[in-house]
């Protein structure tokens, strides 16, 4: 097996698993009923399904041409900025009170995500309606 063959089978394979990463995100997002469990599938598309698409065409410009760096630094920004926009999601969720309320933790007064004060929640339920 030569490395060119080698190389055409990684790629493939890389396809193959972004793309069943995007399909399953897109049937999550869809089926799923609450705004927290929606929130989960497409976080992974992000992640995983971007990150072997983005694989598999660096491994092809390597393979096939020039190589580039530029799906590395999209990698990048997608690993570091998903996970931030997902918990920002989950936080409004959360405070907008759209989703079950956390248990409390044990032997603690104030919760940080929780801790609104009361005119912030009368100004919330004012844009609601």
């Amino acid at each position: 097996m030569t490395l060119e063959t080698l190389g055409i089978l990684v790629v493939a394979f890389c396809l193959l698993i972004g793309a069943i990463f995007s399909l399953v995100g897109s049937i999550g997002l869809l089926k799923f009923n609450g705004s927290m469990t929606r929130l989960h599938a497409p976080t992974k598309v992000g992640t995983v399904g971007v990150g072997a698409l983005l694989l598999a065409a660096m491994i092809h410009s390597y393979l096939y041409g020039e190589g580039s760096m530029h799906e590395l630094l999209i990698m990048a920004f997608l690993f570091v900025t998903a996970p931030i926009s997902a918990h920002f999601i989950a936080k409004v969720s959360i405070l907008g009170r759209s989703c079950d309320t956390p248990p409390k933790p044990a032997n603690d007064t104030t919760w940080a995500t929780l801790d609104v004060a009361d005119r912030d929640m009368d100004e919330s339920l004012d844009h609601k309606a």
